[in-house]
């Protein structure tokens, strides 16, 4: 059985147990993701048009990091000038306990 989720602007496919990183959220021992967009079990199957009402991923947080640095360098040709700008996401690990089809 999986699930796949929108969190923010991003989709993730869950299972059962599994680990995942989801962008930075409160200090919460749960956190249940509601925007469920396809639950497959098995042979069945349901579609949200376009979540499912009712439909939720349980997980439990295990805690905050950080992402990975992402660098980006701007640079105008015959200027004489460049830039560096670095950047990391916050983002939170949580466990997924149970999909709840609703």
């Amino acid at each position: 059985m999986f699930a796949i989720a929108k969190v923010g602007a991003r989709q993730y496919k869950v299972t059962e147990d599994e680990l995942i990183s989801i962008p930075r959220v409160s200090k919460k021992k749960e956190v249940s993701l509601d925007k469920i967009l396809i639950i497959v079990d098995g042979k069945d199957v349901a579609i949200g048009t376009p979540h499912i009402k009712g439909a939720k991923v349980v997980c439990e947080v295990l805690g905050d990091s950080k992402g990975p640095k992402r660098i980006a360098f701007k640079f105008k040709r015959r200027k004489s000038s460049q830039k560096t700008i670095g950047h990391r996401d916050l983002l939170t690990q949580v466990r997924v306990k149970n999909i709840i089809k609703g």
